[in-house]
């Protein structure tokens, strides 16, 4: 009897606190899943209580995906960054807001973020200057081709076309 007491219990807990973190923000089945195992619910109760928030709609890792690209990419951040950070919270998949985005998108926003930081002076002869905000825009998360087109960017890209 206390045995089942127990479990019930570990269950209880596992799902109240699940349920708690999703309330505050959208988590990756893996976060979620890491964060339980910290609070030392067993593996089991644990899964059977995220397969259940899965069918429930509650758990998605898509959604959790969409939301997260969508804040960093407001944060100024790039397309690689955004999807090593997903992989690195176990989600595998481009959100659809990523792969909406064009070549030309990225650079418009690799642009805006140099903009933002440092202006958009000529860096044809100052080549310290230039190393320097290409590996600023590289940690960003910015492709090559994305960092070059905006590091010589002289003037804002027009606004993309709604």
């Amino acid at each position: 009897m206390a045995k089942q007491e127990n479990q019930d219990d570990q269950e209880y807990r596992a799902r109240a606190t699940a349920l708690r973190l999703l309330a505050r923000r959208e988590h990756s089945r893996l976060e979620l899943s890491l964060k339980l195992r910290q609070r030392r619910v067993p593996g089991d109760i644990i899964e059977s209580v995220l397969d259940e928030y899965e069918n429930e709609g509650w758990l998605d890792d898509s959604r959790f995906a969409d939301v997260y690209a969508r804040q960093r990419m407001d944060l100024g951040y790039g397309p690689l960054r955004i999807l090593g950070e997903l992989q690195q919270r176990g989600v595998h998949q481009s959100p659809e807001c990523l792969d909406g985005m064009t070549e030309e998108d990225w650079c418009r926003k690799a642009t805006g973020v140099r903009e933002k930081r440092f202006g958009l002076a000529d860096l044809s002869e100052e080549w310290d200057e230039k190393l320097r905000q290409a590996r600023f825009l590289n940690r960003r998360g910015f492709s090559s081709t994305q960092v070059e087109a905006a590091l010589e960017a002289r003037s804002p890209w027009p606004a993309a076309e709604s």
